[in-house]
């Protein structure tokens, strides 16, 4: 699988063969998930626009080394606990209460490198690798902030952002609190051998979807699950979901100029579509009739998964007309 190198992480991507369209796709999938879940959605609109999807930082085939390293040896769960990614756990931890950024993120907060940010720059870097001038972003839950941070800071190059099953811009402590808790005791607690308990994967077939999905892709998020790295999966939990990074969202999709739509699942159980209209009414495109929302019957989180008919035809559509 083809590989480009940023910030000493190996990015794997996958790209399709160039159409008659000037329009390319980029993918970015959402938390302890891969690119694999766009092929779905890349099987039916690669034959009308170049595709490209990629391993965020951390997550899928896109491990640091020292992730790689741990995979390619036995386990050992003693040597696991005392890992120093605990250290940085701590770090995250006690940054995670503020409210307001230290220097607008500096490079020396263990926050900076897995901010959004951080990640968008990630995409701007394969942008300039690949040679991609003009492209419209396609992200899922975590990936539709960074495609719209990446959206803000490439202006000339992204030409439209579609979010699927991403929303917020309301920041509920409580709601929050416990999210970022669990979060971090899930992220701590996932031994590499947790991949091979027979049908375990069957616990994933109706997680936070509105229909049961196929086994095979219930495995899938069990390993993806369980392959990111664990610094990359605390600092994006911990980063996306401080109360200044929520407030910042409708700040940032009312500054865009490109045009925005959100697709949201009717049954989604982690980001109800109530809030992906609020994320959305702050684009201009919203207007008072919520023209950029696109709502899917019987659909929960993994909507590209759950529904890839559906969204294929709307992204084509939405892509088709700008």
């Amino acid at each position: 699988m083809p590989t480009i190198t940023v910030l000493g992480v190996p990015h794997v991507y996958e790209q399709t063969a160039p159409t008659s369209s000037n329009e390319v796709l980029i993918f970015v999938h959402g938390w302890l998930l891969s690119r694999t879940y766009w092929q779905p959605l890349i099987d039916r609109l690669a034959p009308y626009y170049q595709c490209l999807s990629y391993d965020l930082r951390g997550f899928g085939e896109s491990q640091p080394c020292r992730s790689m390293a741990l995979s390619s040896h036995t386990h050992h769960p003693q040597a696991e606990d005392a890992a120093p990614t605990d250290v940085l756990a701590v770090q995250l931890a006690q940054s995670a209460p503020l409210k307001e950024p230290i220097a607008a993120w500096q490079d020396s907060s263990p926050l900076a490198q897995y901010s959004l940010s951080s990640y968008a720059k990630d995409l701007g870097v394969l942008l300039q690798e690949l040679n991609i001038s003009q492209a419209w972003l396609v992200g899922h839950s975590l990936g539709g902030y960074v495609a719209l941070w990446a959206a803000d800071q490439l202006p000339e190059q992204v030409r439209g952002v579609i979010c699927l099953n991403s929303g917020g811009g309301i920041y509920l402590k409580e709601s929050f609190e416990r999210f970022r808790a669990a979060g971090q005791h899930i992220v701590k607690l996932r031994p590499r051998w947790l991949s091979h308990v027979p049908c375990l994967e069957l616990l994933f077939t109706r997680t936070s979807t509105g229909r049961t999905i196929a086994r095979t892709w219930a495995r899938q998020r069990l390993v993806d699950f369980v392959v990111a790295d664990r610094e990359a999966a605390l600092g994006t939990l911990l980063d996306s979901t401080t109360e200044y990074e929520v407030h910042r969202l409708p700040q940032l999709v009312a500054r865009l100029r490109q045009p925005v739509y959100f697709i949201a699942g009717a049954k989604d159980p982690v980001m109800e579509p109530k809030y992906v209209r609020h994320l959305a009414s702050f684009h201009p495109l919203f207007s008072d009739s919520g023209a950029n929302v696109f709502e899917i019957p019987e659909c929960g989180h993994l909507s590209m998964v759950e529904c890839p008919e559906i969204v294929a035809e709307r992204i084509e559509l939405l892509v088709g007309n700008s």
